[in-house]
């Protein structure tokens, strides 16, 4: 299946990188949040992006039109240099297609900007570009297929370390962790049928337009999922994400866990 990948977010929470680059571009260990995404869908056979920009949108097609295997991977070198043999590869096997989709415009125009790419596909899958999981792919599209519903997303807890307080009236009556309260999170890792080009024809957002329209007649399925999901939306994030990579066991990259 193609993947859309939603790469136009300003990342005001990571200040300290947006003015420089564009959040996806934000590394986690060696490389972008991005690659790390793009690397998990490739990891289920799903090599075929289209990448919908935005903000510094040239900063991301840069790092891929100049992007150099053997920088990040192992290989050998002969001949003084002229023989050059790759022992492992990224993304030799990657098509990305890169549309400027604009610098403020919601993530329902973002999609129906890159409608014309995705004809002729019976399925697709799209997500924000930055937030990572282990969440078994295969799984969730054969469940979502069979629901025969026009959209699926990946319900998840909340991460944060906040706590919910139940109020009645203005008196607090419970106070208790937010993983432990019924909430549930938009995690992204969305699957569509081409008919949600229907609603994006009345909607310009997608969770706060087309999603409403698609519940009310039972058009959008959720995925709950208890497993390792994470944004990174903030420097603690990026903080959390880079201590995950550095223990060596990657949850998001299968190839390092032997999987």
């Amino acid at each position: 299946m193609k993947v859309v990948l939603f790469c136009g977010g300003q990342g005001m929470r990571l200040r300290d990188y947006s003015e420089t680059v564009p959040k996806p571009m934000v590394p986690v260990g060696n490389r972008p949040i991005l690659w790390h995404v793009m690397k998990y869908y490739a990891q289920y056979g799903h090599t075929d992006f289209i990448l919908a920009l935005g903000h510094r949108a040239a900063a991301i097609k840069e790092f891929f039109l100049s992007y150099e295997e053997a920088v990040s991977n192992d290989f050998v070198l002969r001949s003084g240099g002229s023989d050059k043999e790759l022992i492992t590869s990224d993304i030799d096997d990657w098509t990305i297609t890169f549309v400027d989709t604009g610098i403020h415009t919601e993530i329902g125009q973002r999609l129906n900007k890159v409608r014309s790419y995705l004809d002729g596909e019976e399925m697709f899958l799209a997500n924000y570009a930055d937030g990572v999981t282990d969440l078994d792919l295969n799984a969730y599209i054969d469940t979502f297929s069979a629901t025969g519903r026009v959209g699926g997303l990946l319900a998840v807890r909340p991460p944060q370390s906040y706590h919910v307080v139940t109020m009645d009236d203005d008196e607090p009556s419970q106070i208790g962790p937010i993983s432990g309260a019924n909430l549930w999170l938009n995690g992204g890792y969305f699957v569509f049928r081409p008919q949600i080009f229907d609603y994006l024809d009345r909607h310009i957002d997608l969770a706060d337009g087309a999603f409403s329209e698609m519940i009310e007649e039972g058009n959008l399925y959720a995925h709950r999922f208890d497993g390792f999901w994470s944004p990174m939306d903030t420097f603690k994030d990026k903080q959390h994400l880079d201590s995950i990579f550095d223990s060596g066991t990657v949850p998001w990259l299968l190839h390092k866990n032997g999987r």
